[in-house]
């Protein structure tokens, strides 16, 4: 609650708002997408997870929209391995979104999670491989994937946190936390089906 000043425990943003969106009395209606990204504080240190949810029956790009952004997730933790780099993380999320006719934001990214929420590395979403930090045993980072339906293109809102596609068009965010290991990595965080 109240992280960095943010004025609710939960990050809900609705349609096109991309991330950070603040809860308010605004009710959902059948056809909307909601992604939900909550942080927790467990022993002294942080965890960070999202996912985007269909209220009840949604179009079928919308769908689309977040099956591509959650598997893009998968196809970047293929590369979090001791020995890659941060950036083969983003080639591999970049790729496969771009494949499939969406876009990746390229204003936020992923991070290093530990004692604090944010922590380096930044985990870019995109870029081409082999550049960056070496992902080492033992570091915890959040691999997230913002994708637009649209446009890459964001826009900043007056509240100061919630992000909206330029165009107006959905979006979607997926995140886990995760331990680079000696062999695959273990996800710490897993969103809720």
């Amino acid at each position: 609650m109240g992280y960095n000043g943010y004025p609710a425990s939960v990050c809900v943003s609705v349609n096109d708002e991309i991330i950070h969106g603040i809860p308010s009395d605004r009710v959902l209606k059948e056809g909307d997408i909601v992604s939900v990204d909550v942080g927790a504080y467990i022993g002294g240190f942080h965890g960070d997870c999202a996912a985007t949810y269909a209220c009840g029956k949604i179009s079928d790009e919308a769908q689309r929209l977040i099956d591509v952004t959650r598997q893009s997730f998968f196809e970047g933790v293929k590369f979090a391995r001791e020995g890659y780099r941060v950036s083969d993380i983003g080639h591999a999320v970049q790729e496969y979104v771009e494949a499939n006719g969406f876009s990746v934001v390229r204003e936020y990214v992923g991070h290093g999670v530990g004692r604090q929420m944010h922590e380096a590395p930044e985990v870019p979403n995109y870029g081409a491989p082999g550049h960056g930090p070496k992902l080492l045993r033992g570091m915890t980072i959040a691999v997230e994937p913002m994708v637009n339906m649209g446009a890459a293109a964001i826009r900043q809102m007056p509240d100061g946190w919630t992000v909206r596609t330029a165009d107006g068009k959905y979006a979607a965010h997926y995140e886990n936390t995760l331990l680079i290991t000696a062999g695959e990595p273990e996800l710490l965080t897993v969103p809720a089906p």
